[in-house]
């Protein structure tokens, strides 16, 4: 029996997606709430384009599930959901660019987030928002002149992210990456949103710009890649001299397991990816399960070495996104556990490893056992290494139902597949 089985299903439906319909929808003007405290208190009504997105999303998948029998909740209601956040998105943050606003008022008036006043700061927004609207590409009860144009915006804002990634211009608050390294973070965000495009609209150009990202990944041009069989980088340095820096020597084993299992669903979006799904996949995913566990309290560290533990190495002194990395090295946050727990069941059942079967099965056991609020609810996200509560802001100042639910339901799929077999 996998552990959390049912668990993991009515966490979804009986406790946080009722919440969400509760205390986060917006019915007024579109989208949905997300600045809460860890405990649950609406600290305001701005909302994070990045947040409007992924709901969007959400809200589309969850209408899919629903109608399939994949869950028991209102297809409509959900559709009408996923429409109405992103006919917010189309008409409200997008900006010449084609880029997006990174925060708006409740009624979606973007609103200033840069140094100087800027409204478009973070390529990971304008991505998000790609995503929401290829989501509701899929919504059946959309019009057929709303779904044309939620495809050619995001495709827009899909090309024009993978130019400034690939041209290393790209914008990417809260943490700006350093000029001299890259990051797998907007290469993953690649890879997810040109697959989830391609799903809704199969064009070349959503899987191009997927096997794109998934080639800068592994190396296939010859430039390094960021993994290898064994470790990754989360930013690679250009110079050899810069590889004892905390930047080039932290490790963030959530990110790793997430992109682990995007890689599987790019490759069951576009067919053309799956001969290059590496082969040692699934012993990298053990790597950053081994390497991020911590074995004193469980749970899976947010930052680690490249050695494990503590992340250490020269620091440059002037990058916020250091601070971050030190200060919050061994909090146990919300999606990292969920995005570990899905990979190592999905790569556990593609590779039939027994290994990462009981990963799974003990990562299901910390998250149920730590995460959700008592009482039902949505769950308390950001704990400390001991597993209490910690209200503080970890990178924006939200509570976002994305990866929570998005975890579950993938699961909760994972699982109705296997007991069709």
């Amino acid at each position: 029996m996998i552990v959390g089985t049912d668990r993991v299903r009515s966490e979804l439906v009986e406790n946080v997606l009722p919440w969400w319909l509760e205390h986060g929808v917006d019915r007024e003007h579109g989208g949905v709430f997300t600045c809460f405290s860890n405990d649950g208190r609406l600290l305001s009504r701005e909302k994070y384009t990045w947040s409007q997105g992924r709901w969007a999303w959400l809200c589309a998948r969850l209408a899919e599930a629903a109608a399939a029998g994949v869950i028991t909740a209102e297809a409509e209601q959900w559709e009408r959901l996923g429409v109405e956040t992103a006919r917010f998105l189309q008409e409200h943050v997008l900006l010449p660019g084609p880029v997006v606003a990174y925060r708006t008022t409740a009624e979606g008036a973007p609103l200033p987030s840069g140094p100087d006043g800027e409204l478009a700061v973070s390529v990971f927004a304008d991505l998000f928002a790609a995503l929401g609207l290829a989501g509701a590409a899929r919504v059946p009860s959309a019009s057929s002149e709303e779904r044309a144009l939620w495809l050619e915006t995001a495709h827009a804002l899909l090309a024009h992210a993978r130019e400034r990634i690939r041209s290393r211009t790209a914008p990417s608050e809260p943490y700006p990456v350093r000029q001299g390294f890259t990051d797998g973070a907007g290469l993953m965000l690649l890879l997810n949103v040109g697959a989830e495009l391609h799903r809704s609209s199969r064009s070349a150009e959503s899987a191009e710009t997927a096997g794109w990202a998934l080639g800068k990944l592994l190396g296939d041009d010859d430039d390094g890649g960021m993994w290898t069989p064994a470790s990754w980088w989360e930013y690679r340095p250009d110079d050899d001299g810069d590889r004892d820096t905390l930047l080039a020597r932290h490790r963030t084993p959530g990110h790793l397991l997430e992109m682990a299992w995007m890689v599987l669903d790019a490759a069951d979006a576009v067919p053309a990816l799956r001969a290059r799904i590496p082969s040692w996949l699934p012993d990298l995913a053990v790597c950053a399960l081994e390497l991020g566990w911590d074995a004193e309290f469980g749970g899976m560290f947010r930052y680690v070495d490249a050695d494990g533990g503590r992340p250490r190495g020269r620091e440059f002194g002037d990058d916020r996104y250091e601070e971050l990395v030190r200060k919050t090295w061994d909090t146990k946050l919300w999606w990292v556990h969920v995005e570990a727990l899905y990979a190592a069941r999905l790569l556990a059942e593609r590779f039939e490893r027994a290994d990462l079967a009981d990963w799974g099965d003990r990562l299901a056991r910390y998250t149920l056992d730590t995460f959700p609020q008592p009482g039902g609810g949505e769950w308390i996200q950001i704990r400390d290494r001991r597993g209490a509560p910690l209200d503080e802001v970890v990178a924006l100042p939200v509570k976002d139902p994305f990866h929570i639910s998005r975890a579950l339901l993938l699961m909760t799929e994972l699982d109705s597949r296997r007991s069709h077999l």
